[in-house]
């Protein structure tokens, strides 16, 4: 623990991660009363100078411990307390110094834990304050300060000039001797410690002395010193020897001034003190050619001057002056400053030959700067007067000190600043070039490379060598043969001749044309790109390269190292397949990893120059005369001539491989061919381990010396060297070749010679024959894998040495190692994915489909495969993880790129022997398909071929059994939480670019959990960057799907033999953020799928619905579909079509986006096909119609006419022509460079549809429940009858909450409208009525036609907003673009409705405020007449003279009172008849329905109508026949749904009346009415229960017949009210009263201000308060989430039901609906207002509105002057006409005899107001909730429930109610069907409740039968024949329905007691069921998270 390094604590640091990570997975420790575990093994993470952090494993018990940690040292201990944590940090510490660490956990209790110790030493703390001092020529001395800590040496270094020496002592001081004089030393001081520990060294620096100068000149420091001592000798001696005599006016002059020392911005003078007993004063001038300065200071021996410019001349002058202002003469001398050296010195433009340096320039007077630069003893030195050099002709790869001094004009230096740098290597500057010099040691990745950037998409050429590189990616990625092709634009265009311009003749321009020699040659790109890559990328490209034909590295060269390393990792992924000789006949053939191979290897090398081009020849060597390639890179290739740079000493590689005709092969059997770049003379290495592995090695030669013939003479096996050189050549030595070629042992078939009499093709032809003889005779094969073992014996480094391949190897093959037999071993080793997994599949699809169920209780039937399904998984649960399991996810669990290597070993080894396995297998195939007889046996090899298939997609689909098995279990279970961490470590594996299987391709299902869960962590992953986009290929199988997505995205699908795609695969590719802008996505998903029509699947009878399944759901999951099809098989083509058609179709009908597609047309090559194919693209798109018609008659959706109607298709741009995929014959064809190029244009149209894309990308999430929902949909027989998407349900949900948002403030704003217009109505022709220029009927249009005007406005917002709802991007609303015309429907429906209500609310308050016109008349009249009466009193009275008492008043009142009402006459108001005005309503209503209405009206008048409670029964045989029969059909009683439906209008009908009662108006004929229509919309809109016309009759009788006494007492009440006589007898008191004010002549104006606020005002702002506040409260409670839609509201009370789960709630809740629900809503407003002061805010609003109103009344009454208080009575009313509305009864009473001041009536209305809204505001905090609510005209919890239930029908199976939004929906629908049984339903027969769901029925082969039916048997799949205006989707899962299933199993007893039934028989799965389970079904079905 001691002398570790701090790197090494960090090493610590992360092994006790690891350690505890092993330790939280492996063990929890068990809690205990007393014992405290212990910290555990405590690790050091750092250390630092003061500070030590400790970190150590946590407990993993729920108790909280507190951490003590006592530490000590020699010196002092200390102690912390603190919470138990991972880390810990000490610090104030001393550097240097042992500490020991004692750390102990401590409970809540006291206890303590044992104490975990350790030892840590600080790190020491350099030296500090180092002083050089004693400078001579040859020595310095230096001392220092000792740091803190225990310091047991120093060690001082010191250098320059690259002469470096050090020295070890105990002291802090050194002299330093034996240095160069006049040299710059730089010296470092480091401590050392007793552990032996060292420092970091402090650094200074310093220069040696050369030789003294006259002190006044250009001295230096140190020659100041000595100027300094001979001034102190000066004067000493003067002292002794002279005195000087003192005088009166004489001041001695200072003498001969010395400089001391000289800095840069400092001078120190010193000079002899006068010995006088006078006192002087120093003055000191100094100035230079800038500035000027003067110090005044006492008379000393010296004088120092500060703050002087460095590298500047001053002079100085020194005058001494006395006392009494005497001066001396002065003393003069000129001193130069230091200059300071030159500052900020930056190196740039650094390459391999050549630096820049430039510096910032000192102060000073500068002349010049020398830059001095040296390494490994070689010194050069320039001069120059800028700033700024450029070092050229340096060499490469070495470290550069670079040191710059100023110069001044006197030739005094500076002390050189100093830098080092170093130039770059011949390799680092070849990838600065091509910029990828930060790549070298962070390696480029696969998911770095196939990111998704701008140069993936775009065509802009390469400008600059930086491109080169990525082009080359670019290119080979997408396995295109131009990929060498690499040279930059710019040097393109610059060599091109304009030949319209230049048209002189100038041959000497032809001739030193520009050529390659500037640019990279593609080897060194190659290389580069090898060096720079992990070993996944050099794998990738090693492969691409493989297919393109080109030749790969087998060893890479470093030049900087110059190590080469064979790349066995990198070309084990190749494999080959080939047919030698000996299978031609057979038509067998070979096919395995090329490093595996045992094949002949022959090589070519190079030796010294040669003129014969060696990769040239070995091209045509290999090449048919016919097929022609370039395999090596050679001169003559584009910029195979430019100098090789990094790639000299590559080794590469190809291969040829025979395809079994002998026309055709140059040689019969496979052969590796190697090639050397580069002399051998310079790469030995390489040359012996070429002819160590190869049979035979060919070295191209010119010349042969002596040297060379000792590098080939060395070689042990001589006979395998071939010669071949160039007789034509000038240095062609035929004495040098024959003395070596003795030596050698050589015959002259070793020779080969191009002579003059040999053209190129004979010459190869010769060269092709001796290599042929080479293969056909040589024994030696050697393996690539075997050559690792010759390298390590030449120090040549393997790539697969590494450490983490090596351990993912050991583990790969730990598994690997075990299979012998592959299905054996599949069924003990993954068992869980085997017949369980596909059980558990059948049992999934049975559930949804219930094929079976037959005449069993559904629901018994489900109950009873769940059970199994639970077996099952118990059953998978009871397995032991295996061994193999157990080691594939310990392995896939450590760390990156050692799990990469791992699952790449896997891959490879399973491949390995699945390939031994089919290629056996296949053997056998042959052998017994030769004999008839053996056909069993050829059915169990097919069986063996179809199971044989072994990869790592079979050990992830077991691991996510596992996890799905341990889902079922407990969530406590340990075996479930140790598995929690799986879908994490497989979303780590999807980021790193490894595949996912989504759909299971043996079993054909989903493991929706697992893949749900993976996904849902991928999320949590990438975080908030997680929008994806997704691309999908169809097609048949084996016609190269997985090759184009390969080729399009660079990724890796198996494509192998024998590993056809099974299921479907997804991986994600990262998008650059350049280009997230375009697509605005993070991630492109790529899916590759199984092929369609597949063979092994066609003997099956589902094999249609199996490719149905998975084309529906790759479909529906995909942004963009490619489907690859054929054309020359046109019946297989039309049968791909209808399946791709078909999963088109369904998108489109579940609200998908039109999805978009790119048909792709393979093997077409012609350059016309576009052109010549326009007939078959015509043909296509008739097919693509016709299938479209097909498969819209199955889904029963015939309004899809053609194939455009269901997708986004152009003929022109929706098809792509991709050539062949091969250019020749295989195995040896390169990859056709159309077939790449035209993928790449697919993949460019591909990523530009996606940015085209409207709506925004999904994210991972919603592709999750897309997923979801996708494949349950599919699991249905009936996909779009059955999917249901919880992203589409939300997306209904905003929808529906915005739309009802829109729509109340619609209804508000009319609210508000209507309550203006009816208070203008009800103030018509009254003093507070505006001066109208039209009479009431006027008026009423006129504001019919203002209404219609706001409607028409409010109308168009709704479908505006509707419009621009649909128009964003974000929240997934295309999915609900269906929905949207019956949302506008909704919005002009509403305006119907509004608008009939409006008219209706005006006629009524027009005609009523008529009537009261008259009345109003007659009022005035005879108030009119009292008031005279009365004012004549009062003369009368007054007239006598006598003060009167109040009782002879009161006596001449009653006297003139009762004269008055005598005389006037009162004519009593007639009531109408409103009986006989509903009468005859309700026969104009009936007359309609015919003679048998009007003959049943005729029966029963309809005063007698009404008086009881309604009771339908049945009249007559036929009734009660029918009824009979009903039931016995086992449906719901008829007179029963009858009678509930008639108490559902009554109820309605009643509350009706009730509110127009509350209101105390008169009746008006509109109400009866509305009544009726109510009535006639209720029964119309209820299909479930057919109405006969003796229901309607009588309910309209009964209906009518109670409101017509309900409204004539109303009317009746409304004439007393109003009655003249009536009101004129309430007011007798109070006339009586003002008689005596006036009389008396009393001050009224308090009282009649009181008067007029309590009697008039009042009443008006409490009506308008009640008129208001309803509205205020709907709003209020509308912003709660509960009240915000129909769906939100049905969860809030189902969940609300749940919590109190009382039969009674449910009872009440299920037959009677509207009133439980109404009852609900009200109790939430009084629970919502009852607490907190919302209701108050409300009211005060709605009071402090009204009073704002009557005091602007009242100050603009004021502002009039009237001068009458009459007028400013009338003025205010005027005011308030339009807001309140005034009794007129109370103001004709107020307006009598009233002589109060106008103003004083003001101030104290003004004062009665406050006061009056002081007193509502108490009145509303005492009233409780209930009252106020039962006050206001509109009752909030009607208009709640009026807008939240909707259009109010139920399910016609389990009356469930309808929650779809918006009036107008064509279909409804419910989250959550119930068991029929709770809607009173009951077995045929038994009498017992009915168990049966309708959202199961719909799915299984049942039967119902209902009076829709006409009691007939109606197969329930077909529901929608009957009830076509309702859609039941079937559950999405088992546990859908939990919630009325937990229901009826709870209360099943007392449902069937309430329903006189018998109990329904419970499955037993519902019993298991509690009330957790009901509420996550409900979570569920509502989509809430």
């Amino acid at each position: 623990m001691e002398n570790s390094d701090s790197e090494e604590f960090y090493d610590a640091s992360d092994s006790f991660h690891e350690q505890w990570s092993e330790d939280e997975q492996d063990t929890t420790p068990t809690p205990q009363s007393d014992y405290v575990p212990p910290p555990g093994e405590v690790t050091v993470l750092s250390a630092g100078q003061k500070t030590v952090s400790l970190g150590f494993v946590p407990t993993d018990c729920s108790a909280e411990y507190t951490l003590r940690l006592d530490y000590s040292c020699a010196t002092h201990t200390g102690t912390l307390i603190l919470k138990d944590s991972r880390t810990l940090k000490v610090e104030g510490l001393t550097p240097g110094t042992g500490y020991t660490f004692s750390i102990t956990r401590i409970a809540e209790n006291g206890n303590r834990s044992k104490a975990t110790s350790l030892s840590v030493c600080t790190e020491p703390s350099p030296p500090v304050q180092i002083t050089v001092s004693h400078v001579s020529r040859e020595s310095l001395s230096l001392c220092w300060d000792p740091p803190a800590g225990e310091v047991e040496s120093y060690i001082v270094t010191w250098c320059s000039e690259g002469e470096t020496e050090q020295k070890t002592m105990d002291e802090n001081n050194v002299t330093l001797s034996n240095l160069r004089p006049g040299l710059c030393y730089t010296l470092q001081v480091s401590s050392q410690l007793r552990n032996g520990r060292i420092s970091e060294p402090t650094v200074i620096s310093a220069r040696t002395t050369e030789s003294v100068l006259n002190p006044m000149e250009n001295s230096d420091s140190e020659e100041f010193y000595d100027a300094s001592d001979s001034f102190h000798e000066q004067w000493s001696e003067d002292k002794q020897d002279t005195t000087p005599t003192p005088q009166s006016d004489y001041v001695p002059p200072p003498g001969e001034v010395t400089v001391l020392s000289a800095g840069q911005k400092t001078v120190s003078l010193g000079f002899v003190p006068t010995d006088c007993s006078a006192e002087y004063t120093l003055r000191l001038d100094y100035s230079c050619a800038t500035h000027t300065g003067t110090l005044i200071l006492k008379d000393s021996r010296t004088l120092k001057v500060e703050g002087l410019t460095p590298g500047t001349g001053y002079t100085f002058s020194i005058t001494r002056i006395a006392e009494n202002g005497n001066r001396s003469k002065a003393t003069s001398l000129s001193v130069c400053t230091e200059p300071s050296p030159p500052v900020q010195i930056t190196v740039s433009h650094v390459s391999r030959e050549s630096l820049s340096l430039c510096w910032d320039p000192p102060a000073g007077e500068v002349e010049s700067y020398i830059v001095t630069w040296c390494s490994e003893g070689e010194t050069e030195q320039k001069t120059m007067d800028e700033n700024n050099v450029t070092l050229s002709n340096l060499r490469p790869g070495l470290c550069y000190t670079l040191q710059v001094s100023s110069q001044l004009r006197n030739g005094r230096i500076s002390e050189p600043t100093v830098i080092s740098a170093r130039t770059k290597t011949d390799l680092e500057s070849v990838l600065e070039d091509l910029g990828l010099d930060h790549h070298y040691t962070t390696k480029l990745s696969l998911s770095r490379i196939l990111e998704i950037d701008k140069k993936t998409i775009n065509e802009e050429p390469t400008k600059c060598n930086s491109d080169l590189a990525w082009y080359f990616l670019k290119k080979i990625m997408m396995v295109n043969v131009t990929a060498r092709n690499v040279k930059c634009t710019s040097a393109c265009e610059s060599n091109c001749v304009d030949l319209s311009v230049n048209t002189e003749l100038n041959l000497s321009n032809l001739i030193n044309s520009a050529n390659s020699g500037d640019m990279l040659n593609p080897l060194d790109i190659v290389t580069a790109l090898f060096l720079c890559s992990d070993g996944f990328v050099q794998q990738e490209m090693a492969l691409k390269m493989s297919m393109c034909q080109f030749s790969v590295p087998l060893l890479l060269p470093n030049c900087d190292t110059k190590q080469c390393t064979l790349m066995l990792w990198a070309l084990r992924d190749i494999v080959k397949k080939y047919r030698p000789q000996s299978l031609s006949e057979s038509k067998g053939f070979i096919e395995d990893r090329i490093v595996v191979s045992e094949l002949p290897m022959i090589s070519f090398v190079r030796l010294g120059e040669c003129s014969l081009s060696k990769s040239k020849i070995l091209n045509k060597l290999l090449s048919n005369s016919q097929q022609y390639h370039d395999t090596f890179v050679h001169y003559d290739m584009e910029c195979g001539d430019s100098t090789r740079r990094i790639s000299s000493g590559l080794v590469e590689i190809t291969w040829y491989l025979p395809c079994g005709n002998k026309n055709m092969d140059i040689f019969s059997e496979p052969v590796a061919v190697a090639n050397l770049r580069g002399d051998i003379g310079s790469f030995e290495t390489q040359f012996s381990f070429l002819c160590q592995t190869s049979a035979a090695v060919f070295v191209f030669f010119d010349n042969l010396d002596s040297e060379h013939c000792e590098l080939l003479t060395n070689q042990p096996q001589k006979e395998k060297i071939f010669l071949v050189g160039n007789h034509q050549s000038r240095h062609f030595n035929i004495v040098a070749l024959r003395k070596v070629a003795t030596e050698l042992g050589l015959s002259n078939s070793n020779i080969l010679l191009k002579t003059k009499q040999k053209n190129e093709a004979d010459f190869v032809k010769t060269l092709r024959e001796t290599v042929y003889n080479v293969v056909e005779n040589s024994k030696m094969k050697v393996q690539i894998e075997r050559m690792a073992d010759i390298a390590h014996e030449l120090g040549i480094l393997v790539d697969e040495d590494c450490p983490e391949c090596q351990i993912a190897k050991k583990h790969a093959d730990a598994i690997t190692a075990e299979i012998q037999d592959i299905l054996k071993y599949k069924e003990d080793e993954l068992p869980l994915q085997g017949q369980i997994w596909k059980e558990l599949t059948c049992l999934e699809k049975e559930e949804f489909r219930l094929r079976k169920v037959r005449f069993e209780n559904i629901e018994m039937y489900k109950s009873d495969l769940q059970v199994q399904k639970t077996k099952l998984r118990k059953r998978q649960n009871s397995y032991d993880m295996s061994n193999a399991m157990t080691c594939f996810i310990n392995a896939i669990s450590s760390p990156g790129i050692e799990r990469c290597y791992f699952l790449k070993w896997m891959r490879m080894n399973l491949d390995n022997l699945s390939r031994e396995k089919l290629s056996g297998l296949r053997e056998q195939y042959k052998k017994k398909s030769k004999d008839s007889e053996n056909k069993e046996e050829i059915k169990e090899i097919d069986r063996q071929l179809s199971n044989s298939s072994l990869g790592t997609e079979h050990f992830f689909r077991e691991m996510g059994q596992i996890y799905e098995a341990s889902v079922s279990l407990p969530e406590t279970a340990p075996s479930r939480q140790q598995l929690q961490h799986l879908p994490k470590l497989c979303a780590g594996l999807l980021l790193d670019g490894f595949p996912l299987e989504l759909v299971d391709g043996d079993a054909s299902n989903i493991p929706l959990t697992w893949v749900s869960d993976v996904l849902s962590q991928l999320n949590d992953l990438v975080s908030p960057k997680n929008k994806i986009l997704v691309v999908t290929v169809l097609g048949v199988q084996s016609t190269g799907k997985s090759t184009l997505l390969n080729t399009m995205f660079g990724v890796q699908f198996a494509v192998s033999s024998g590993r056809c795609t099974r299921g479907a695969f997804m991986l994600l590719i990262r998008v650059n953020e350049d280009v997230k802008k375009v697509l605005n996505c993070d991630f492109m998903v790529i899916i590759d799928t199984e092929g369609l029509k597949s063979p092994e699947l066609a003997q099956l009878d589902n094999s249609h619905e199996h490719d149905n399944e998975l084309a529906t759901l790759v479909v529906g999951l995909s942004d963009v579909t490619i489907i690859n099809i054929a054309m020359e098989n046109s019946t297989e083509m039309k049968d791909i079509l209808q399946i791709v058609v078909h999963a088109f179709l369904r998108m489109k009908e579940v609200g998908k986006k039109k999805p978009k597609c790119q048909f792709v047309h393979q093997n077409v090559s012609d350059v016309s096909a576009h052109e010549k194919n326009l007939r078959d693209r015509e043909l296509l798109l008739q097919q693509l119609n016709e299938m479209t018609q097909a498969a819209a008659k199955m889904e029963k959706k015939e309004e899809n006419k053609s194939f455009t109607d269901v997708m986004e298709y152009s003929p022109d741009t929706g098809n792509c022509y991709i050539p062949g995929l091969w250019n020749g014959n295989p195995p040896i064809a390169p990859v056709n460079a159309g077939y790449s190029e035209a993928v790449y244009e697919l993949k460019k149209n591909v990523i530009q549809t996606l940015g085209s894309c409207e709506s925004s990308a999904n994210n991972i999430l919603g592709f999750k429940e897309w997923m979801t929902s996708l494949w349950n949909a599919v699991k249905h027989e009936n996909f779009i009858f059955s999917f249901r998407n919880s992203l589409v349900a939300d997306a209904y949900m905003r929808l529906c909450t915005e739309f009802n948002k829109w729509e109340w403030e619609f209804k508000k704003e009319m609210y508000s409208w209507v309550t203006q217009a009816e208070t203008r109505i009800s103030n018509f022709g009254t003093v507070a009525g505006k001066s109208e220029a039209f009479d009431l009927k006027a008026l009423l249009t006129h504001l019919k036609s203002e209404a219609c005007t706001v409607l028409s406005e409010w109308e168009t917002k709704l479908l505006d907003n509707l419009e621009q709802y649909f128009k964003q991007t974000e929240g997934h609303v295309y999915l609900v673009e269906g929905y949207r015309e019956d949302f506008a429907n909704s919005a002009k429906r509403l305006r119907r409705e509004i608008e009939n209500s409006v008219s209706n609310q005006l006629t009524a308050a027009t005609d009523i405020r008529q009537g009261m016109t008259e009345l109003d008349r007659i009022k005035e009249n005879h108030t009119k007449q009292l008031e005279d009466r009365v004012c004549g009193l009062i003369d009368e009275c007054r007239k006598k003279k006598v003060k009167m008492t109040d009782d002879e008043l009161d006596k001449e009142f009653d006297k003139m009172w009762n004269e008055t009402v005598n005389e006037q006459s009162f004519s009593k108001q007639k009531a109408t008849d409103v009986i006989a005005i509903v009468t005859c309503f309700l026969n104009g209503n009936l007359s309609r329905k015919g003679s048998h209405a009007c003959e049943l009206l005729s029966k029963k008048e309809l005063k007698d109508c009404g008086l009881e409670p309604f009771k339908y029964t049945t009249e007559g045989l036929k009734e009660w026949l029918k009824q009979k029969v009903s039931k016995l059909f086992n449906n719901e009683d008829h007179v029963m749904a009858l009678q509930k439906l008639a108490d559902s209008i009554i109820h309605a009908c009643t509350q009706f009346v009730s509110e127009k009662m509350e209101r105390q108006n008169d009746y008006h004929d509109t109400y009866i009415q509305e009544i009726l229509h109510m009535i006639d919309k209720r029964l119309q809109n209820n299909n479930d229960v057919k109405i006969n016309i003796v229901f309607e009759v009588s309910l309209k009788q009964h209906i009518c017949g109670a409101a017509a006494k309900q409204f004539q007492k109303m009317h009746e009440d409304f004439i007393h009210v109003n009655d003249p006589y009536r009101c004129l007898i309430q007011n007798k008191e109070k006339f009586r009263a003002d008689f005596k004010d006036v009389f008396n002549e009393r001050d009224q104006c308090q009282k009649k201000a009181e008067e007029f606020t309590n009697c008039c005002l009042m009443p008006a702002v409490k009506y308008f308060a009640n008129r208001a506040l309803g509205h205020d409260i709907v709003g209020e409670m509308r912003t709660s989430q509960q009240f915000s839609n129909r769906m939100d509201c049905q969860y809030s009370i189902l969940l609300d039901l749940l919590s109190k789960d009382d039969f009674k709630n449910y009872h009440s809740y299920i037959c009677s609906y509207e009133v439980y629900v109404k009852k609900w809503i009200l109790d939430q407003i009084v629970k919502h207002f009852s607490s907190g002061s919302t209701m108050f805010k409300l009211e005060d609003q709605c009071l402090l509105s009204s009073i704002s109103s009557i005091n602007n009344a009242i100050n603009k009454a004021k502002t009039q002057k009237s001068g009458s208080l009459k007028k400013f009575v009338e003025g205010v009313c005027r005011e308030l006409g339009d807001k309140l509305v005034i009794s007129q009864d109370a103001l004709g009473a107020f307006m009598i005899l009233n002589n109060a001041d106008q103003e004083q009536f003001a101030h104290w209305l003004t004062e009665c107001v406050k006061d009056m809204a002081q007193a509502l505001r108490v009145k509303f905090k005492e009233t409780h909730i209930k009252m106020k609510l039962e006050n206001l005209h509109v009752k909030p919890q009607n208009e709640l429930f009026t807008q939240l239930i909707g259009c109010g029908k139920q399910c016609p199976f389990c009356k469930a109610p309808c929650e779809a939004g918006g009036e107008e929906h064509t279909m409804h629908f419910t989250s959550l069907h119930r068991p029929q049984g709770l809607g009173e339903c009951r077995w045929d027969g038994t009498e017992k409740l009915d168990t049966d769901i309708c959202s199961t029925c719909v799915v299984s082969d049942t039967h119902f039968r209902c009076d829709a039916t006409k009691g007939e048997w109606h197969p329930y799949k077909r529901y929608r024949d009957i009830f076509p205006d309702w859609d039941i989707t079937p559950d999405a899962s088992f546990q859908a329905s939990d919630y009325w299933k937990y229901v009826l199993a709870k209360f099943n007893d007392k449902f069937a007691k309430a329903y006189n039934a018998k109990p329904a028989e419970i499955p037993a799965t519902w019993k298991a069921l509690e009330s957790k389970h009901a509420e996550a079904s409900l979570k569920k079905s509502f989509n809430k998270k």
